[in-house]
């Protein structure tokens, strides 16, 4: 194997997994754990303090908790820049706030504070990251959530392993096959009651939970309080607040019949069986002695550095690449570079040349100096590590380090000798951002990215693309708040004929709007341009830059709100324009609509599917209904086109969290991709979700103590089905490049199968059972599939395992609808095969046109009975009401039937006295449901 195919694979390796992690797990201890507090956070050292307490304990409980297989051993605490300079902290090497395992931030919505995990992708696949607030970390908030450290161990869960919780906040109950109502929980052995608990004006009540007529279940402000003291140690993933629970459920005592998110999406498996599947587990072997404490690094946000490696070689004369260049290197001086961050600058061919040593950036002056330092002419070979190695010593100059110091690398062509330097890379502390141009760009290079936290782009010679502008323009810092950073709200280019126009509008909303920048580029004469602000008028001239071909306009002040219309007229034949506009926040406090783009890995191997994934968000929020597209380049410049969504179906893993998805399986070579997005939020059809974050802590109402509801302060009431309108806005992004393989030549077979239904539902009315799921596609969730297999069966671990063998319902006249449809079945389900059964269970397989079958769906249920209120001795006066039937006979109407009964007196004499002995008994506490 040549050395080239040795690196590739290596790279392959490394880049599988998260995509934005610097965690390794190194002789069972996790290193390179980040927590970042946010900038917005006020200095508080208390903080720093806490955040030690609780991964100390966490590190404790999850060794034990994993039968002493893991535990934390290093852990590094980011530190906002407006924070005070103290001695111990050093400078970030690679970490940044977009490495952040644990944001310490604010709270979504204010008086919110559960902690929850960033979870988007499959049972079994990292999440994003944890977000814990303030008050939360300063033990403010135990009472509700529990010790800090053990419910840092449940979102490590989470983040790590990809399991979910073992409650549903949308589903709390369920009918059980023991015909009683359970709270859904794991294992069934944590014990408590149920009750409604309503408290106001400082006074509480609290009243048994009815039965509602139409769900069978208990009525909506039924909660579930746990016993405060119990003997039960499972689940973390249900309660790790109960002092009692220090493991998760596993094979043998993991609650299948509950509707938790955990057997929902993970096919009813246990969390441990999940756990002991990853690839942390496989690596490790249970540790005989205690592991160590975690050792804290304290890292404190400090100035921007970057240097511009920019590669001048010969073959950067072909295709207009070099003006491209420095086009897109113009934008990112002009507009993306922040004030107050340094920037020096690198040309290499075979050689390395310094044009520019270290410039602080304080306004325009700076900025010119730097753009004249661009180079002119293209010549000569590639010598990758020359130029890297060129811009250490720029940053020498000084600092006496390169810790945390960017470095910009453009490059073209293959180099066989930047091996070279890979270790010198990793070892420099600096991070390594490569913008790979034309399909002949090194892919060895891509190691140093990866290794050092880099971002990876990827820009065809296919200018109307507008990637290198793009790539440059993602180049913002990642430890810079949000609301001083360059969004991009429009990159849009044509190839055109003379005198062919492109036209298009861009939306001003009110989060942006300051310094707001257009930049338009040609390839061969300066086009016509004009622009239209919101009422009509036509703004300024064009700042021409005749040399590189392009002009921009920058708008003082704040922009106006509203649509903006830019016309822009060909004067050549042929011509590519482009145009691209960017904008930052209108104000500091209101935190602008942002979009975000990835792919679910770096590498693919054909056949494998990929999942495109947008988020749009303003500040933790997240942002629905909007229109968003994802346009994916080919490495040859091919361009597939995507409509991603947000409705819980296909690749879309959860409904409405803001996360657009959808599969890519549409390879046309091998090599590398791009990805990019554009968002559009209609007018009062994009909504901000002020729902709970779906994967959001247990929150505990209160404790029962001797029988008694200690109550915990309740939490904020906000209306859970609130959707704020926004205006509309427009925003585009790039997610990086990625490297597809083994795509064969020629046209591709039929290899993929309908996606899994994963949103099924069932509802009974008298004998007949109706369905309802989201249609998948032929190829996942695209296209349309050829037909359904329905299947029923009274129990749930035979349908789970043996499908094939269960009962299927005649759907014969049920025609799958196109992909992302919502679909409707109505069905009689006949005499089931099991006995004494207390539900039926129902799932679906969908079937192709090549006969290709999908993963069998989730399991629906209903109940065959009305399930029994579970009422404790002191229940036996619960209020009657047309939802609750049978909810209890009064003293008054005894009296009535004694009366009235003369002939049974005798009987109801007994059961009187009964009752009675019952009733000098209400204060004796219950342990059981």
């Amino acid at each position: 194997m040549g050395f080239f195919s040795s690196v590739l694979l290596l790279v392959l390796h490394l880049l599988q997994g998260s995509r934005t992690s610097l965690v390794q797990l190194n002789a069972n201890g996790y290193e390179g754990v980040l927590i970042a507090i946010d900038p917005a956070v006020p200095e508080d050292e208390t903080l720093i303090t806490e955040i030690k307490d609780m991964v100390t304990a966490a590190s404790t409980y999850l060794f034990e908790a994993t039968e002493k297989r893991f535990f934390f051993k290093n852990v590094s605490i980011l530190i906002p820049e407006s924070w005070k300079n103290i001695t111990q902290y050093k400078r970030p090497k690679q970490e940044s706030y977009k490495h952040a395992d644990v944001i310490v931030a604010p709270p979504t919505v204010p008086g919110r504070d559960e902690p929850y995990t960033k979870q988007f992708t499959e049972c079994g696949e990292k999440a994003e990251y944890i977000h814990f607030t303030p008050d939360f970390v300063l033990g403010k908030k135990q009472n509700e959530f529990g010790p800090s450290g053990r419910l840092f161990v449940h979102e490590w869960a989470h983040l790590r392993w990809g399991v979910f919780d073992e409650y549903n906040d949308d589903e709390p109950f369920y009918s059980a096959k023991s015909k009683k109502i359970e709270a859904t929980r794991c294992s069934t052995g944590i014990t408590g009651i149920n009750r409604v608990h309503k408290c106001q004006g400082g006074s509480c009540a609290t009243k048994p939970c009815r039965i509602d007529s139409t769900t069978k279940l208990y009525e909506k402000d039924c909660q579930f309080f746990p016993d405060k003291y119990q003997t039960e140690k499972t689940s973390i993933m249900f309660m790790q607040g109960i002092d009692s629970v220090a493991e998760f459920c596993n094979e043998k005592n993991h609650n299948r019949e509950a509707p938790s998110l955990q057997n929902k999406k993970c096919g009813s498996r246990s969390t441990w069986e999940v756990i002991s599947n990853s690839e942390d587990f496989n690596n490790t072997e249970v540790m005989v002695a205690p592991p160590p404490a975690p050792v804290f690094s304290l890292l404190k946000i400090s100035e921007r550095i970057a240097c511009l490696v920019l590669d001048k070689s010969g073959s950067m004369a072909s295709y207009n690449r070099l003006n491209r260049m420095n086009q897109a290197a113009k934008y990112f001086l002009k507009q993306i570079a922040e004030n107050g961050s340094w920037v020096g600058m690198v040309h290499f061919d075979s050689t390395a040349s310094v044009r520019s040593d270290l410039i602080q950036i304080t306004g325009s002056n700076e900025r010119d100096k730097l753009l004249g330092s661009l180079p002119t002419t293209a010549s000569g070979g590639t010598s990758i590590c020359s130029g890297i190695r060129t811009a250490f010593e720029v940053i020498r100059k000084l600092y006496s380090h390169t810790d945390g110091s960017e470095i910009v690398l453009l490059t073209d062509g293959e180099d066989n000798t930047a091996s070279a330097c890979v270790n010198e890379v990793k070892q420099s502390g600096a991070i390594i951002h490569l913008i790979a141009l034309g399909p002949s760009a090194d892919q060895a290079v891509r190691e140093m990215s990866t290794a050092t936290g880099g971002d990876h782009f990827f820009a065809t010679d296919e200018a109307e693309t507008n990637g290198l502008i793009d790539a440059f323009g993602a180049l913002t810092s990642g430890n810079t708040d949000i609301s001083q950073q360059s969004l991009q709200l429009e990159s849009k280019g044509l190839k055109l004929n003379s005198n062919d126009w492109l036209n298009g509008t861009v939306i001003i909303d009110s989060t942006v709007g300051k310094d707001t920048f257009f930049l338009v580029t040609w390839a061969q004469q300066r086009p016509d341009i004009s622009l239209l602000d919101p009422s009509g008028t036509l703004m300024g001239s064009f700042t021409v830059d005749a040399v590189s071909k392009m002009a921009h306009l920058s708008i003082p002040g704040t922009a106006k709100v509203g649509v903006w219309t830019y016309s822009l007229q060909a004067k050549a034949n042929p011509e590519t324009l482009t145009i691209t506009v960017n904008s930052r926040a209108a104000n500091s406090a209101v935190p602008p609509i942002t979009v975000s783009a990835k792919m679910n890995k770096d590498t693919s191997s054909f056949p494998s599917p990929m999942i495109v994934y947008a988020e749009i968000l303003q500040g933790y929020i997240p942002v629905l209904g909007a229109n968003v597209t994802a346009f994916i380049e080919s490495n040859n410049g091919n361009i597939n086109v995507l409509e991603l969504l947000d409705n819980g179906a296909g690749a879309d893993s959860i409904k409405n969290d803001g996360v657009y998805s959808r599969y890519f399986t549409a390879y046309s070579e091998n090599g590398r991709y791009s990805l990019k997005v554009r968002a559009l939020g209609g007018a009062g059809a994009a909504t901000r979700n002020l729902r709970h974050p779906l994967n959001r802590a247990a929150y505990i109402p209160g404790w029962v103590v001797n029988g008694t509801i200690e109550e915990n302060p309740p939490r904020p009431e906000i209306d859970e089905n609130t959707q704020t309108n926004l205006e509309s806005f427009t925003r585009t992004a790039i997610g990086g490049a990625f490297v597809v393989s083994n795509v064969p030549s020629g046209p591709l077979p039929d290899l993929y199968p309908p996606s899994q239904i994963t949103d099924l539902e069932a509802t009974s009315d008298e004998d007949e059972i109706r369905i309802t799921w989201t249609a998948p596609g032929d190829d996942f969730d695209v296209g349309t599939a050829e037909q359904y297999i329905i299947r029923i069966s009274g129990s749930l671990l035979d349908l789970r395992d043996n499908f094939d063998d269960a009962l299927q319902i005649n759907t014969s006249d049920l025609l799958p609808s196109e992909a992302n449809t919502k679909e409707s079945f109505a069905f009689k389900p006949g005499n089931l095969s099991e006995e004494n059964a207390t539900h039926i269970f129902i799932a679906i397989q969908s079937v192709d046109k090549s006969n290709l079958t999908s993963k069998v769906s989730n399991i629906a249920q209903v109940a065959l009975f009305t399930p029994e209120a579970d009422y404790t001795p002191d229940d036996s006066h619960p209020d009657p009401g047309p939802d609750n039937p049978k909810s209890g006979v009064s003293i008054s109407t005894l009296v009535l039937i004694v009366v009235g009964s003369v002939v049974i007196v005798s009987l109801i004499l007994s059961v009187t006295i009964c009752v009675l002995n019952k009733n000098r008994n209400t204060r004796r506490p219950r342990t059981g449901f």
